[in-house]
């Protein structure tokens, strides 16, 4: 398993045969950190790695249901992005196929909020149909770091939702 983790923000992704593991603490309440995932007004703040934006379209966060968004990349190019969620559990657990308009599902993600005291851990596994598929989105589009990223970004998003 290669691991690398990031000192500043405490962030550990690891990459494990057809998986990507990205797990972070956050000073804050689970039922805040879901919200912060799940709720359309709060995710275009953090969502994806630095210098990316997003546009959500369509945002139902519960069992068959569709998030469609368009992630603007600081080059100028568009992706489309659609997410099916398979399992919602609030505020504990998200499971959804992560796709776009052309490929349906690409990799499953699981999603887990564990409450630790005043603090929430999350722990995201992206799963791949093939351990080729996932070395390529890690080589070509920078997978593990762009989830640090995101991980960071939602700790700021977080923190300004709690007020620190």
């Amino acid at each position: 398993m290669a691991e690398s983790s990031n000192a500043l923000n405490g962030t550990v992704a690891s990459v494990q045969d057809r998986e990507i593991i990205v797990k972070r603490q956050f000073r804050a309440p689970r039922e805040l950190v879901f919200s912060a995932w799940t709720d359309p007004q709060q995710v275009p703040h953090w969502w994806g790695p630095q210098g990316f934006t997003i546009t959500i379209s369509h945002m139902d966060v519960r069992p068959g249901g569709v998030w469609s968004y368009v992630m603007h990349g600081p080059d100028g190019v568009d992706y489309d992005n659609k997410i099916v969620y398979i399992e919602v559990v609030r505020p504990e657990r998200l499971v959804y196929s992560h796709g776009d308009n052309e490929v349906e599902e690409q990799f499953r993600v699981t999603v887990t909020f564990e409450e630790m005291g005043s603090q929430t851990e999350i722990t995201m596994r992206s799963l791949f149909k093939s351990a080729e598929e996932l070395e390529k989105v890690v080589r070509e589009y920078g997978a593990v770091e762009g989830a640090k990223q995101t991980m960071e970004r939602l700790a700021e998003r977080v923190a300004v939702m709690v007020g620190q």
